[in-house]
C-alpha cells in the first residue's frame, strides 16, 4: 500500500524543495571531485592540498549544524535555506576567480556554512515542521526521491562544462544555478504562515534549550545512532570524493567512470520508489538493519572484483540503492527512535560528529593514497568503516527495543 497522495500545496512544497536539493547537492557536493581534479592540474597543487579545503568546509558545516537546526525549530527555515543558497552562489562566483590557496580555503570554508543551511538535514527539519510528527516520514521520503537525481543530473553536465569550457566557467554556471533556481525555490515554497507548530492556535514552538540537549545526550540509542551515521559519513565521503580517481586508477576511461557514477542516482531513486509503493509503513529499525548490510558487501565486491564495466555498474547500483534507503533511515530515525521534540536541534547534534568525520575522510583517503601509491588500502579502510556502521545500527535497534529509547520531554 502506498502513501496517501499529497495535497496541491504540499506537492508544490515538496517539488520546489526537491529541485533545490538536486541543484544544491549537484553543484556543492557531487561536482567537487571533478572540479578539484581539474583545478589541481591547472594550478599545480597535489590532492591533500585540494581536498584539505573541502575538509575545512565540512568542519564549518559540522560547527553550524546545531545552530542551523535551532533556527529552523524557531521558524526561520525560509531565511536559512534561501539565504544559504544566495551565499552559495556568491562563493561559487568567487571560487571561479581564485588564484591562490588562501582565498580558496576561505571560500570552501564558507561553502561549508552553505551546506549546513541547504542540504538534507535542514530540509528534513523544514519538512518535519511543515507536516508534523505524523507526516514527517512522508515528506522526508518524497524529498529523498528528488535528491537522488542530483548526481545523475549534474555529473554529466559538469563533465561537459569542464571538457568544453574549463573549471572556472563551470563554477560560474553552478553559481547561476544556485542563485536563479535553488535560492528562488527555497524562498518561494517555505512559508512561515503554514509552519505547523506556529499554526496551532498561535502557539510558539518549543525553545530547544540546553536541558533538552543534555537529556538527549544521556540516551544510549542517540549515541549508537551517532556512531552508525558517523561511520557511514566517513565511508561515503571518502568513497564519493575519490570514486572518480579510484576508477581511473583501475584503467577505466573518464566516460566509463561517469557512466558508473551516474548509475548511483537512479539506483537511489529506484530503491526509494520501491519502498514508497511496496513498504511505506516498514519500521525504521527493520529497514535500517537490512540496508546497513549492503554497504560492506558492495564495497568488498568493488575491492575484490576484477576490472569490468558491467561489474562496476552493478556494484555502484547496489551501493546507490543502499545509500538511497539509508538517507531515509537517517531522516526518520530521530523522530521514530530518539524523540519527536525539536527535530532540527536534535538532528543537528547528531550531525556534528558525522560531519566532522565527513570532513576528514576525503583528506585521510588522499593521504593514504599518497603513502601507499594506490587506492587498495583506501577501499579496505572504507569497507571497515561500513562494518562499524552495521554493528552500531544493530546496537541502536537493541537499545530502542529494550527501553533506552523514550520521548524526551521539553
Amino acid at each position: 500500500m502506498s502513501e496517501p497522495a499529497a495535497k496541491p500545496g504540499e506537492r508544490w512544497f515538496i517539488t520546489g524543495l526537491g529541485i533545490g536539493q538536486i541543484c544544491s547537492y549537484g553543484s556543492l557536493y557531487y561536482g567537487f571531485p571533478l572540479i578539484g581534479e581539474a583545478m589541481a592540474s591547472d594550478l599545480g597543487h597535489d590532492k591533500p592540498v585540494i581536498y584539505g579545503a573541502a575538509a575545512l568546509g565540512l568542519i564549518v558545516a559540522a560547527l553550524a549544524a546545531w545552530p542551523v537546526g535551532v533556527l529552523i525549530d524557531r521558524g526561520h527555515g525560509r531565511a536559512v535555506m534561501g539565504g544559504g543558497a544566495i551565499l552559495g552562489a556568491l562563493l561559487l562566483f568567487a571560487w571561479a576567480n581564485v588564484e591562490a590557496i588562501l582565498p580558496y580555503y576561505l571560500i570552501l570554508g564558507g561553502l561549508g556554512l552553505v551546506q549546513a543551511a541547504v542540504f538534507y538535514d535542514p530540509v528534513f527539519a523544514v519538512a518535519a515542521r511543515r507536516f508534523g510528527p505524523s507526516g514527517a516520514r512522508r515528506g522526508i521520503m518524497a524529498l529523498t526521491m528528488w535528491g537522488g537525481f542530483a548526481a545523475t543530473a549534474f555529473l554529466p553536465l559538469i563533465q561537459y562544462l569542464l571538457d568544453s569550457h574549463g573549471w572556472r566557467a563551470t563554477l560560474v554556471v553552478l553559481a547561476l544555478i544556485n542563485l536563479l533556481v535553488t535560492a528562488s525555490l527555497n524562498i518561494l515554497v517555505i512559508d512561515r504562515r503554514k509552519d505547523r507548530l506556529e499554526h496551532l492556535g498561535g502557539v510558539r514552538p518549543v525553545d530547544p534549550t540546553s536541558l533538552t540537549s543534555q537529556q538527549i545526550l544521556r540516551l544510549p540509542v542517540f549515541w549508537a545512532l551517532a556512531v552508525a551515521f558517523t561511520a557511514q559519513s566517513a565511508a561515503i565521503s571518502a568513497f564519493l570524493f575519490h570514486l572518480y580517481p579510484i576508477l581511473l586508477e583501475r584503467g577505466f576511461s573518464a566516460q566509463d567512470v561517469i557512466l558508473a557514477m551516474t548509475v548511483i542516482g537512479p539506483s537511489q531513486v529506484g530503491a526509494r520508489m520501491l519502498l514508497w509503493f511496496l513498504a511505506p509503513k516498514i519500521s525504521v529499525q527493520t529497514l535500517g538493519m537490512v540496508t546497513v548490510l549492503a554497504f560492506p558487501l558492495s564495497f568488498l565486491a568493488l575491492t575484490l572484483t576484477p576490472p569490468s564495466l558491467v561489474a562496476i555498474v552493478l556494484i555502484t547500483a547496489v551501493y546507490g540503492s543502499a545509500n538511497g534507503l539509508m538517507t531515509i533511515v537517517r531522516g526518520i530515525s530521530v523522530p521514530e527512535m530518539v524523540t519527536r521534540e525539536n527535530y532540527g536541534a536534535v538532528n543537528g547534534l547528531m550531525s556534528v560528529p558525522a560531519t566532522i568525520v565527513r570532513a576528514g575522510a576525503p583528506l585521510g583517503a588522499a593521504l593514504l593514497w599518497t603513502l601507499t601509491g594506490s587506492y587498495d588500502a583506501v577501499m579496505w579502510a572504507i569497507t571497515g568503516a561500513t562494518v562499524v556502521l552495521a554493528a552500531a545500527f544493530f546496537l541502536a535497534v537493541q537499545c530502542a527495543r529494550h527501553g533506552s529509547h523514550r520521548t524526551v520531554a521539553a
